[in-house]
């Protein structure tokens, strides 16, 4: 149940384009919604990080109610907010991060720093 992600993949060479979603604007589900509040960057050597912090409610489950907090994270900074989508929203160049140590390491940095309980990536 993560917000609308909007990604265009850059020929052959990894980088995307991403739409950044709109903060504070509630995703519903048939579940509950979720939403995005915190948008930031975590730097990792010499590269940038880019990740979202966001909330899930559940309150509209058959089984019960709940939430969580998470992060989210499209990847390596590339170029930081070249130009707007049609709808006036900001794109950012992002190499996804696919390899499963760097993961782990960008894992354990965002749960010390962010109260989320899980991390996901793009």
């Amino acid at each position: 149940m993560i917000p609308e992600i909007i990604v265009t993949q850059i020929q052959n060479s990894g980088v995307i384009e991403y739409v950044h979603p709109e903060l504070m604007t509630p995703v519903t589900a048939i579940g509950g919604n979720c939403t995005f509040t915190k948008s930031a960057r975590l730097t990792l050597g010499e590269d940038e990080v880019f990740y979202l912090v966001g909330m899930a409610v559940f309150d509209s489950t058959c089984c019960g109610y709940g939430g969580c907090a998470y992060a989210y994270v499209p990847g390596l900074i590339r170029q930081w907010r070249f130009k707007t989508d049609d709808a006036g929203r900001p794109v950012s160049k992002i190499l996804p991060i696919v390899d499963s140590g760097m993961q782990e390491r960008i894992k354990k940095q965002i749960m010390e720093k962010e109260c989320v309980q899980q991390v996901n990536f793009l």
